[in-house]
């Protein structure tokens, strides 16, 4: 079965072009020109994969993103012509798993969707448990997690990385490893993305978030996960 592309763009020119390979490739497309439109028919098509512009009439793709995140963790690839690193960490940190800066080429574009489908492919098939901590606990099944008896909400990226570093305890992970691990090796941002998703993190499951008890930070490489031995009960 063909895997399903909703793309959001409004420039014809983009949308012709992209929607070509894309189907060429062997992608089922659908195509919508404003922000509120994609929302009509992502609730109509339910794609496999998103790719959202952020610049559009009636709702910008911030908005979308949003609403898509709410209730489903679908992949999304923001385009944008944005420049600046704070809208692309913004657009990460709301869930986006990666991002393409205006102008680039249909071949490229191919490709982030392609290694993007491969990594939340590859996640989907890994076992399904449950890491449980004294005061915290991951259900990977149900992207679930409560921390200190409260379910705490997370963006699909937060969930990830925490989910990736309560699987190996005391392991240390560099931020360069993260960010290949969880936005692919093409991945074009830095590391400060890492530091905002640490620092949410923190802010939702640590009881003081400036002495983490959980998400230790190793000065000079990455971060641990320091979750001690799993509550059996």
């Amino acid at each position: 079965m063909a895997n399903k592309v909703l793309l959001v763009d409004d420039e014809e020119n983009i949308v012709d072009v992209c929607s070509r390979y894309l189907v060429r490739e062997g992608f089922e497309v659908s195509i919508a020109y404003n922000g509120k439109q994609a929302l009509q028919r992502y609730k109509a098509f339910h794609p496999d994969i998103v790719i959202l512009d952020i610049m559009m009439p009636e709702m910008d793709g911030w908005q979308v993103a949003e609403m898509i995140r709410e209730d489903h963790d679908t992949p999304i690839i923001m385009l944008t012509a944005l420049g600046q690193e704070k809208d692309r960490i913004y657009g990460l940190t709301l869930g986006a798993d990666d991002y393409i800066t205006k102008p680039f080429s249909p071949r490229e574009l191919l490709l982030r969707v392609k290694n993007v489908l491969r990594r939340t492919n590859s996640a989907s098939d890994r076992k399904e448990e449950v890491l449980k901590w004294k005061g915290l606990l991951v259900d990977r099944t149900k992207r679930k997690v409560v921390a200190g008896g409260n379910e705490v909400e997370m963006t699909v990226k937060e969930f990830e990385l925490l989910s990736l570093l309560a699987q190996h305890p005391s392991q240390v992970f560099s931020k360069s490893q993260l960010i290949e691990t969880l936005w692919g090796y093409e991945f074009l941002g830095d590391a400060n993305t890492i530091n905002v998703h640490i620092r949410r993190l923190r802010e939702k499951i640590e009881v003081d978030p400036s002495n983490p008890h959980w998400i230790k930070t190793v000065w000079g490489i990455g971060y641990k996960f320091e979750g001690g031995q799993q509550d059996e009960d």
